[in-house]
């Protein structure tokens, strides 16, 4: 599985976190940026970016990680893109229904919130990537129905 981590200057910090934290488990990840903190810098660049790469992902289950300040913002940006499916997560148990039911490939997370508790955060991005999609025919449909909206 490819992950690809992208973060403004709110989620900068978490962002290192996480990418040392799926680096020292084995993960591939790519790093879209932000590389350098930017206190100017834009969400919107970097949900776009990695959208970009998840949707040209060739590769099997191909997965994002997005951080900002609340996540919204994130997850905004990059469901404009046919093909994500972005979720503002902040506890393990709406990581695996996001999965389950939802097939999430973009994992949205609140900085503000989760950078002060590294074993939620540990516990989030764990259990968003190790539940797999339930792949039932109403799932399938509902999917297929957000990207001809």
């Amino acid at each position: 599985m490819n992950i690809y981590l992208g973060a403004d200057h709110n989620g900068f910090h978490l962002k290192e976190q996480v990418h040392a934290y799926l680096a020292k488990r084995g993960y591939w990840v790519e790093d879209v940026g932000d590389r350098e903190l930017d206190p100017d810098d834009d969400f919107t660049d970097f949900a776009q970016m990695t959208a970009l790469k998840v949707i040209g992902d060739d590769s099997k289950d191909p997965r994002a990680i997005l951080i900002c300040g609340g996540g919204q913002g994130m997850c905004m940006a990059a469901n404009r893109f046919r093909g994500v499916r972005a979720s503002v997560i902040w506890d393990a148990y709406e990581a695996k229904m996001t999965r389950n039911d939802n097939d999430s490939n973009v994992l949205c997370l609140p900085a503000r919130i989760l950078e002060k508790d590294p074993e939620e955060w540990k516990d989030i991005v764990d259990t968003w990537l190790k539940t797999p999609f339930a792949d039932a025919p109403r799932f399938r449909r509902r999917n297929a129905q957000m990207d001809e909206i």
